[in-house]
């Protein structure tokens, strides 16, 4: 069991090493997100599993990656879309929602682009996510 534990530990202590050298590089936040988290990022060829990724997005290393995203969207200097195409997506929502997620906006100063896209970056628990 303590290999095992160990092997985890490895492998949450390697993703952070190449994301924090990345983030030392100053990328971007898209390119960041791209090459760490995204579908062929660093995190998920090292934990293709479900249940690893899941284990790894309780970590304090993965706490910190996040935090790199952050900083780095917190920093921006120009439109994530001059460097890599955009997506829409049509979501539909409660009226009640909606108008929160406005007031929240306001009240933070940011659009509700910005607001949305911080809130999509953040892990969501498994358990509160229903099913279809």
């Amino acid at each position: 069991m303590e290999l095992v534990q160990q092997q985890e530990e490895n492998r949450d202590v390697k993703v952070y090493r190449v994301a924090n050298d990345l983030y030392r590089q100053d990328p971007d936040w898209v390119t960041f997100f791209r090459e760490v988290l995204g579908v062929e990022g660093v995190v998920r060829r090292v934990f293709p599993n479900p249940h690893d990724l899941a284990r790894f997005e309780q970590t304090r290393e993965y706490s910190e990656i996040q935090q790199m995203v952050a900083k780095l969207r917190e920093r921006a200097s120009e439109p994530a879309d001059a460097r890599e195409p955009t997506r829409v997506i049509t979501v539909r929502l409660p009226k009640s929602l909606h108008e929160s997620l406005r007031t929240e906006a306001h009240e933070r100063k940011t659009s509700m682009n910005k607001l949305c896209i911080s809130k999509l970056l953040q892990m969501v628990d498994e358990g509160l996510i229903p099913n279809d």
